[in-house]
C-alpha cells in the first residue's frame, strides 16, 4: 500500500537534518552576486599532475560523448537546452575530458572549449553555475593547468570568479557527496591561487573535508551513501587530495594527508569486495559502469602516488559490517549480497529498493544481475529502475520494499535485521537476514532470506512471515544467458550461455514463468535479458542454481 501524498512527504522529510531544511530555503532565496574582481596571483607548483585513467569524452572540437549520448554544443543555447537531459548537460559543464587519458592530444579542442564556456556562460547563470558542476569543473581546469597546459588571464579570472561563487553556494541542503565535491574544489582553488583570499578558500574546504571524512567513510571503508559508483568517485577524490598535497607541499598538514591515504586504502579494499571478477562494480543503489574509474584504474592511480595498496587476494568470506554487504567466493563463483540499509536516513537520494538483493558471477562472468541505472530523469523509467522488481529480491503485493519516488526521494524504508553469516563444516558459506520494509502493508509481512554457496551450487531460501496477497521472487540473468525449462509447468530447467553448465530448480508450491526484462549497465543503455519470475504459493521458496 502506497502512502498518500501528505504521508509520503512526511515520511520523506521527517528524516532530514535541520541544516538541510533551512539550507534549502536559503539556497533558493539567497543567490549571491558574482564577484568579478581580478584573480589572485598563482602559487607555483612543485610537480606536474599525474592522471588517473579515464575514458576520453570529447570526439570533436565541440562534440561530447557522455552518459551514453553524443551531442554537439553548436551554439551558446546548447549549454542549457531544456530538451536535453539535465545529467548530460551537467557532464558537459564538468569538462572531464581535460583530465582524461591522452588529454594532450586534444589540447587545442580544450582551449577552444574553455574559451567558449567562459564566453557563453555568464557568471552566475545557467547549469554550469550550479554548485556541483561548478565544483567538478574547477578541479578539472586546475588539473589541466597542472598537467602542463596554460590558463590564460581570462581563464584564470573566470576560475577565481567560480571559486568565489562556489564559496557562497555550498550545498549544505544536500550534504553527502555534493558537499564533499564543493569542499574538494575549494581546497584545489585555494592551493592553485596564492594570497589571503585563496587561503580562506583552502581552509574552508579543508574544514569541511575533515568533518565529512569522519561521517562519510565508514569503519569498514564503505562510503555512507552505499552506492559503489559514488564510492569509487570518493576514492578518486581522496587520491587527488593526496596528490594535491604533493604538488603544493606545506599547504596541508601531515595528519590530513595521512588520513586521506589511510581512508583511500580502506575504500579501495571495500571497492574490491563489491566488484565482480570482470573488474567492474556490482549494481546496488545508483550504479553504472563508465561514470567512475574502475577498481583497477584506481589501484594503478594509488600506486603511482605511492599510496598504500592491499595486494592480497580477498578471503572467501568478506563481511562489510558497517555498510552491510557480504561477498562470498567458492570455486568459480562469486556472490555479492545486500543486507544493508538503503543509506543514511537523511540522505537516501541514490537509494534503490534493493534490500536482500544479490549478484552472482561464475568463471569471471556475471550470471545474475540487478537492473542498473540508465537515467536520473524524473520519469517512469527512473522509478522502475529504483524499484524492487528490477533487483534479485522479493516484491510483496506489487509494492517496493522501500518507497522510492521522484528521482531521488524515499519515504518509508526497509530496515534489515537478524543479519548473520558464516561457514559450515561442509565448506558451505552462508548469509541470512530479514527486513521489515513490507510491514507497512496490510499483511504485516517480513521477508527473510538465506543464501548458501558451495563450489557447485547456490541455494536461496525465501521465507515470508505475515499474510501477503502476493509475493514474487525474481532472478535476473545477464545478457546473453537464456533461461529454459523442459515444459510449460516445470519448476526446473537449464540456463545456456553461462561459463559452465547451469541448472535451476524451485521447490515449494509455485508456478514459474520466464519473462523478458532489461539491464542497464551504463547511462542511456539498455540490454534485453531473461528473468525467472517465481510467485510464492506458500510461506517458503527454495531456489537452487547448480553448476556442478
Amino acid at each position: 500500500m502506497s502512502a498518500g501524498k501528505p504521508a509520503r512527504y512526511w515520511h520523506t522529510v521527517r528524516h532530514l537534518r535541520p541544516v538541510q531544511v533551512w539550507g534549502r530555503v536559503r539556497f533558493r532565496l539567497a543567490r549571491p552576486k558574482p564577484d568579478l574582481r581580478p584573480a589572485p596571483a598563482l602559487r607555483s607548483p612543485s610537480a606536474t599532475w599525474v592522471r588517473c585513467a579515464r575514458r576520453a569524452s570529447m570526439t570533436g572540437p565541440a562534440t561530447l560523448s557522455v552518459v551514453g549520448a553524443q551531442r554537439t554544443i553548436a551554439t551558446a543555447m546548447d549549454w542549457n537546452r531544456a530538451d536535453w537531459p539535465k545529467l548530460w548537460l551537467y557532464n558537459a559543464h564538468y569538462c572531464d575530458d581535460l583530465a582524461a587519458s591522452d588529454a594532450d592530444a586534444r589540447a587545442e579542442w580544450h582551449r577552444g572549449l574553455l574559451a567558449r564556456w567562459i564566453d557563453e556562460n555568464p557568471p552566475g547563470r545557467g547549469n554550469g553555475w550550479e554548485p556541483y558542476p561548478l565544483s567538478l569543473r574547477i578541479v578539472n581546469w586546475i588539473k589541466w593547468a597542472l598537467d602542463g597546459q596554460r590558463l590564460d588571464d581570462v581563464a584564470r579570472g573566470s576560475l577565481a570568479v567560480q571559486a568565489r561563487f562556489l564559496r557562497r553556494r555550498l550545498e549544505v541542503h544536500l550534504l553527502g557527496n555534493h558537499l564533499w565535491a564543493n569542499a574538494k574544489a575549494l581546497a584545489f582553488a585555494g592551493s592553485f591561487f596564492d594570497g589571503a583570499e585563496a587561503d580562506g578558500w583552502r581552509e574552508r574546504g579543508l574544514a569541511i573535508l575533515r568533518r565529512e571524512l569522519d561521517e562519510q567513510v565508514l569503519a569498514d571503508g564503505g562510503h555512507f551513501e552505499l552506492s559503489p559508483m559514488y564510492h569509487a568517485l570518493i576514492v578518486e577524490d581522496l587520491l587527488d587530495l593526496v596528490q594535491l598535497a604533493r604538488v603544493y607541499p606545506g599547504r596541508f598538514g601531515d595528519e590530513d594527508v595521512a588520513r586521506w591515504r589511510e581512508a583511500s586504502t580502506r575504500m579501495l579494499d571495500w571497492l574490491r569486495a563489491v566488484s565482480h571478477p570482470d573488474g567492474e562494480i556490482a549494481f546496488f543503489n545508483d550504479a553504472a559502469i563508465g561514470v567512475a574509474p574502475s577498481v583497477g584504474a584506481l589501484t594503478d592511480y594509488a600506486r603511482a602516488l605511492g599510496a598504500p595498496v592491499n595486494a592480497e587476494a580477498l578471503p572467501a568470506l568478506v563481511a562489510l559490517r558497517d555498510s552491510g554487504y557480504v561477498r562470498l567466493a567458492a570455486g568459480a563463483a562469486v556472490l555479492i549480497v545486500d543486507v544493508a540499509r538503503i543509506g543514511p536516513d537523511h540522505l537516501p537520494g541514490h537509494a534503490h529498493a534493493d534490500t536482500l538483493s544479490f549478484e552472482l558471477s561464475l568463471g569471471g562472468r556475471r550470471v545474475l544481475v540487478n537492473g542498473g541505472t540508465s537515467t536520473y530523469e524524473a520519469d517512469a523509467q527512473r522509478h522502475r529502475e529504483r524499484g524492487s522488481a528490477m533487483h534479485n529480491t522479493l516484491t510483496v503485493d506489487g509494492a517496493d520494499s522501500s518507497e522510492v519516488w521522484a528521482s531521488f526521494r524515499v519515504a518509508r524504508r526497509a530496515r534489515p535485521f537478524d543479519v548473520r553469516w558464516g561457514r559450515d563444516d561442509d565448506a558451505t558459506l552462508w548469509v541470512e537476514a530479514a527486513h521489515d520494509g513490507y510491514r507497512r502493508l496490510p499483511g504485516r509481512v517480513v521477508h527473510r532470506r538465506r543464501w548458501e554457496l558451495q563450489e557447485s551450487a547456490l541455494v536461496v531460501v525465501d521465507t515470508i512471515e505475515g499474510r501477503p496477497r502476493q509475493a514474487v521472487a525474481r532472478f535476473r540473468f545477464a545478457p546473453g544467458i537464456a533461461v529454459e525449462r523442459a515444459r510449460d509447468d516445470a519448476t526446473e530447467g537449464e540456463v545456456s550461455g553461462a561459463q559452465a553448465p547451469l541448472r535451476w530448480r524451485c521447490e515449494g508450491p509455485t508456478r514459474v514463468s520466464i519473462e523478458r526484462g532489461s539491464w542497464h549497465p551504463r547511462f542511456a543503455a539498455s540490454e534485453a535479458i531473461d528473468v525467472l519470475v517465481v510467485p510464492l504459493r506458500g510461506s517458503t521458496l527454495r531456489t537452487t542454481f547448480d553448476w556442478g
